[in-house]
């Protein structure tokens, strides 16, 4: 099978769709198929595509005004052109908005089968950047989707937003974890030494440091005696959150066997984020044996047990999160329960499992659009 992912973002990017369709092209060749990455240009100076597993078709771009970290494509026929030579059975749109956007009036121009992956909730991005938009943003996510053959949402909350709004044909398609690179063997004893030279309990956040994860939230988890606050990640919160958090480590951005060796060595992940469809990191924590404490809302339903792998907080409550760690502070015992539970949960969501339910996606719209033209 010849596949496009046209995506909103790709590696050198730090983020869950570059993650997800790093993993999905890695996947597809796996499998013995064909795919080929159209993506923004990364910012000057970056390092090239070493690790993507195949082509990559690099569209130029411009930072985000106030967030240059993610860079928006700007129009180019290289879209196009990429769609027309590659001569795709299916085009994957990875969280389409902008790019994605083009590549789905390019697929349909070209009679295409297209599916849209649903990953960022833009509209909350829209209230939280702009305090409007909202209406607009789910307007254009609506129109994106709505001409897609299958959209595929990450977790059920997610999968309602998008019903509720009128997007049709939506299927569920939860992440895959990489339970190789991440998993409890992986703790080192010198870094949590290192970390914790008192013997301090670990709590870490790991993802991009902006206002629409409410990092801040933590602040109360800072002041709990006998814990220390380890926060891995970049983004434009990063100087507002050092003052924040009075106390606490930051370890910048941290990638592959680096990031899975600080996750390990964790005794609690907490996670903040409000707006999350899915939340990658929190499988990471659990693939890791960590007990995780997140928002009662989104992705996090779907992924942690309330008092089996982790504790389910209200959302922006920064009372409950610190209440939450504290409580597993003061349990050793329940935090090692929770987190061989939770390892034992996502062992089976590898990719490679979830890479071959995407395909089962794919052959189902190809069949089909097989079936609408032989009627």
């Amino acid at each position: 099978m010849r596949v496009v992912i046209v995506t909103e973002s790709f590696p050198p990017d730090v983020n869950g769709v570059a993650h997800c369709a790093l993993q999905t092209a890695r996947h597809l060749v796996d499998r013995g198929h064909h795919p080929l990455v159209v993506a923004p240009a990364p910012a000057p100076g970056t390092r090239p595509d070493t690790d993507a597993p195949c082509p990559v078709v690099r569209i130029p771009s411009l930072p985000l005004p106030g967030y240059p970290q993610v860079r928006i494509a700007l129009p180019s026929r290289r879209l196009a052109a990429a769609l027309v030579t590659h001569r795709p059975d299916v085009v994957h749109l990875a969280s389409p908005f902008v790019l994605g956007a083009r590549g789905m009036a390019a697929a349909a121009r070209l009679g295409l089968p297209a599916v849209a992956v649903y990953q960022t909730d833009l509209a909350a991005y829209a209230r939280t950047y702009m305090g409007a938009g909202e209406a607009a943003a789910w307007r254009r996510i609506r129109s994106v989707h709505a001409a897609a053959d299958r959209t595929l949402a990450p977790s059920t909350a997610a999968l309602g937003d998008l019903e509720t709004h009128g997007v049709p044909r939506v299927r569920l398609w939860p992440r895959g974890v990489d339970t190789v690179r991440f998993r409890p063997d992986r703790r080192d004893e010198a870094l949590r030494r290192d970390l914790a030279p008192n013997g301090e309990l670990l709590v870490g956040y790991v993802g991009r440091l902006a206002p629409e994860k409410h990092v801040e939230l933590l602040a109360g988890v800072c002041a709990l005696d006998g814990v220390r606050l380890v926060v891995v990640g970049d983004g434009p919160s990063h100087a507002h959150l050092t003052e924040a958090l009075p106390g606490a480590a930051f370890l910048g951005r941290r990638t592959g066997d680096d990031l899975a060796r600080i996750f390990a060595s964790l005794d609690v992940f907490a996670h903040t984020g409000p707006f999350e469809t899915f939340c990658q990191t929190v499988q990471e924590a659990m693939a890791s044996g960590v007990p995780v404490v997140a928002p009662a809302v989104g992705g996090p339903l779907d992924l942690v047990g309330h008092g089996r792998t982790g504790l389910l907080v209200p959302p922006r409550d920064a009372g409950a999160v610190r209440d939450a760690v504290r409580s597993l502070a003061e349990d050793p015992g329940r935090r090692i329960a929770f987190g061989a539970a939770a390892r034992g949960l996502v062992e089976g969501r590898t990719w490679a499992a979830v890479g071959d339910r995407l395909i089962g996606h794919y052959a189902d719209v190809l069949a089909g659009r097989r079936t609408a033209v032989a009627a």
